[in-house]
């Protein structure tokens, strides 16, 4: 987002903080899923886009428009939140939609926050994003973005069936939507390194060739925090082709120590002789 939009976006987020503090879970859950279906509707209406975001007209006006258009439809949480947020200035109309279906998932997290359910949800959208990615026909059918979402949102809870808490179901259904445009993987990624932001943590993608131990995660994790100056959670992922040594990721920082990546330098060294 552009300085503007993130204005915007940020008075917006200040005002969720206010309506879900003491809330009960249920309660933001269903705010959380009425500003969902308004970014569903942003999205699907480039016209309505345009028209909220305009600025030649007044963030009074804008809001009146959005008033008119749902009043009665949502309930009187995600409306107000909404008025909120299209009364601010954006830099432009997909930002408006980003901001919105941001604003959404910002409420479910608060509602898993409220719920003492934030790290279990993050470690179910993390699993689940490993299980897709080892299933490539999975993946292939999962994120077929010309097969309806709802059709590939079933397949997903049939998937997570008891093994999911339904904050994360709704978080995958959004994933399936493109959350942000992104493609599942990305959306999935992003959406696991929100949750981490919520928990003030810093997501840490590490690829082995085997199984870190319970204590050998501790130590990296220790080890990460120190770096970055606040606790990080270690998220695994197994790969005997890196043959051994790790990859480690955090935000767009990469550290590759693995066995596979010092075999390429060398190759490449002596092709070049």
């Amino acid at each position: 987002m552009q300085a503007a939009s993130r204005e915007s976006y940020r008075a917006a987020v200040e005002h969720l903080t206010t309506h879900t503090r003491g809330a009960q879970p249920d309660a933001v859950v269903a705010t959380a899923n009425d500003l969902l279906a308004v970014a569903g509707l942003l999205r699907r209406e480039p016209r309505l886009r345009r028209a909220l975001s305009e600025p030649a007209r007044s963030g009074a006006d804008r809001a009146g428009l959005l008033g008119d258009m749902l009043r009665g439809k949502i309930d009187a949480a995600a409306l107000d939140l909404l008025a909120t947020l299209v009364s601010g200035r954006w830099s432009a109309p997909s930002e408006l939609l980003d901001g919105a279906e941001r604003l959404g998932v910002e409420a479910l997290l608060a509602s898993a926050d409220a719920a003492g359910d934030l790290g279990e949800v993050e470690d179910e959208l993390f699993r689940f994003g490993q299980v897709v990615a080892a299933e490539p026909a999975l993946a292939a059918a999962l994120g077929d973005a010309t097969a309806p979402v709802e059709q590939r949102a079933a397949l997903a809870r049939d998937l997570l069936a008891g093994k999911a808490r339904p904050v994360t179901l709704r978080l995958v259904e959004v994933a399936l939507s493109g959350f942000g445009g992104r493609s599942l993987a990305g959306s999935l990624a992003r959406l696991v390194e929100l949750v981490g932001e919520r928990r003030d943590r810093q997501i840490a993608y590490v690829t082995v060739a085997a199984p870190l131990t319970e204590d050998e995660e501790r130590r990296l994790g220790a080890r990460l925090a120190a770096i970055y100056g606040r606790e990080v959670s270690v998220k695994q992922t197994v790969d005997p082709g890196v043959l051994g040594g790790a990859s480690v990721r955090v935000g767009s920082d990469l550290y590759d120590g693995t066995v596979l990546r010092r075999l390429n330098e060398t190759r490449n060294a002596l092709a070049k002789r």
